[in-house]
């Protein structure tokens, strides 16, 4: 039989190149979800298909099904959104690591942020699921429940000018949910003054005011009654130390401890996501890349409005994969 040959000199520094690159797993959140995500992944990989298990047992939901037959109205709703967001992001980061890429960092937008917990080892998989599935049904129902709520994104207006204009016009139930990047912020408030705040943001200087068609204010304190119910579920739950670098949507900055990691994942159902402030500190960190492991490319547009020069690339398909990999 024939000895393989050595490999050749190109492709043997190319496989150390790649080991060598310091990566950040970044996971989106709701908004990024399509009806199909992750088949490719699920069609490909064994790993892909016991997740799916894993996640169906978790959530006593055929998550199979919710992925590859909803269509996007039955996909939009927060219940099913979070959970299968979060599937097709695990799905994608395990498919990274079979392709042999080794994040040494995770952050994730919102929802996204649970699949970092787990890939940062702070929680197991299995209770990631459960408890995002949790999560997504409280939300919901905060939402419902709140007698008229929304959001709004802020196009091409400065954050910290959003934040004047909202407090200067004396808006009580209109906040700041998400700091997305310098020239795209989204409110979070009530119906009637969510409408008020429209007007007052394109006075203040802003192109556009769009409303979201989401079924709440997320990441405000109308989701009060979602973080104190979310809460005891969350305290029986076992949170290690992250075993990598792992960011935070609360406070835009690095999780130590399990205790703080399990103190935020209940704080961040009504707190801002500081997403302008974790993309500092993830490009102070000192990553070569960041690779968004999850459908779309949303986080990479908000990183290159950041204006980092460390690349972020598509992951969320084996093609986006397999590209990046030999």
């Amino acid at each position: 039989t024939m000895q393989p040959g050595p490999l050749s000199s190109t492709y043997a520094s190319r496989i150390q190149e790649e080991a060598e690159m310091k990566t950040c797993f970044l996971f989106p959140g709701q908004g990024a979800q399509h009806p199909g995500m992750a088949k490719d992944i699920y069609d490909t990989s064994q790993e892909a298909r016991n997740l799916f298990d894993l996640a169906s047992e978790a959530c006593r939901t055929d998550m199979k099904k919710l992925l590859f037959e909803s269509d996007e109205a039955v996909l939009k709703e927060t219940r099913n959104t979070q959970i299968a967001l979060a599937l097709a992001e695990e799905a994608a980061a395990l498919c990274a690591r079979e392709h042999g890429l080794i994040p040494s960092g995770f952050a994730g937008f919102s929802v996204g942020e649970w699949p970092a917990l787990a890939e940062a080892q702070v929680i197991s998989r299995f209770d990631m699921f459960r408890l995002v599935a949790e999560r997504g049904r409280l939300m919901d129902e905060a939402g419902r429940r709140s007698g008229g709520s929304s959001m709004s994104a802020v196009l091409y207006l400065a954050p910290e000018k959003i934040d004047r204009a909202i407090t200067e016009a004396g808006l009580g139930q209109v906040w700041v949910a998400n700091y997305n990047s310098p020239v795209q912020c989204v409110i979070s408030g009530t119906e009637s003054e969510l409408a008020t705040a429209e007007e007052v943001l394109k006075a203040a200087g802003a192109k556009r005011v769009i409303r979201l068609k989401v079924s709440g204010a997320f990441h405000s304190p109308i989701m009060a009654p979602a973080a104190e119910a979310f809460a005891e579920l969350v305290a029986a739950v076992s949170f290690s130390d992250p075993k990598a670098t792992l960011f935070s949507n609360v406070t835009g900055g690095k999780i130590l401890t399990g205790a703080e990691a399990k103190r935020l994942a209940v704080a961040q159902i009504t707190s801002p996501v500081r997403w302008i402030d974790e993309e500092r500190n993830i490009a102070l960190e000192g990553f070569d890349r960041c690779v968004e492991t999850g459908p779309g490319t949303v986080l990479a547009g908000l990183w290159k409005a950041f204006g980092s020069s460390i690349p972020c690339l598509a992951g969320g398909t084996l093609n986006d994969i397999s590209s990046m990999t030999l």
